[in-house]
């Protein structure tokens, strides 16, 4: 069964003079200030597409990990995403950089190793950003 996820966001001014706020409306728990500064600069209490990016791969990530291992007889105590995304002015999205330390139980750091980078290339998130460079730290706890 296929869902959809959907989010507004309404803005005013222009690009760099105006603001916006992105609501996330399927699951209504927020709506979050948005502006070019908070892109290109300092957050200052707003957020930007690139951390709503960041924050739907981390998760995303972790989800297919966990997966990945507990299908391989190997169920994570849990796993740890970081996703850093790159934003260059006039260039737009760079890069994306993904960490994370698992706890698992039973298994080599190899074979983590293996499995991190397998989640890496195939969650449904990196998939859809395989346009970007995404690059992988992954350790045990």
């Amino acid at each position: 069964m296929a869902t959809t996820r959907t989010s507004k966001t309404h803005w005013e001014g222009s690009l760099m003079d105006g603001a916006g706020r992105v609501s996330l409306e399927s699951s209504g728990i927020g709506t979050y200030d948005v502006s070019w500064p908070a892109r290109a600069e300092e957050p200052n209490g707003k957020t930007s597409p690139e951390e709503l990016i960041a924050a739907a791969h981390s998760a995303c990530y972790s989800m297919a990990l966990s997966h990945a291992l507990a299908g391989a007889g190997t169920p994570p105590n849990s796993v740890d995403t970081q996703a850093d995304v790159t934003f260059q002015p006039g260039e737009g999205i760079t890069g994306i950089h993904l960490s994370v330390v698992g706890s698992v139980d039973g298994i080599s750091e190899d074979d983590f190793k293996a499995a991190a980078e397998d989640a890496r290339k195939n969650c449904p998130v990196s998939l859809a950003l395989t346009g970007t460079t995404i690059t992988l730290d992954a350790k045990l706890a």
